[in-house]
């Protein structure tokens, strides 16, 4: 670690809460992010895909499609 790097203003496990609640990252390529800039354009382009697809029946899928 470099002798510049000041954490004196740092606060321990400031995330860790919200770590705990879960973290889901997914790594979107380029020519997706171009059709999909943001969370909400790629969680409606999903959940219209469930709704489109046969499988998407039941209500696990319907708590999926509604977002819970």
């Amino acid at each position: 670690m470099k002798k510049e790097y000041d954490f004196s203003g740092g606060v321990r496990g400031k995330y860790a809460k919200k770590y705990e609640e879960g973290v889901n990252i997914v790594k979107l390529d380029e020519d997706v992010t171009k059709v999909f800039p943001t969370s909400q354009s790629v969680n409606e382009a999903l959940r219209t895909l469930i709704n489109l697809t046969s499988s998407a029946q039941g209500s696990f899928s319907k708590n999926i499609i509604a977002g819970k």
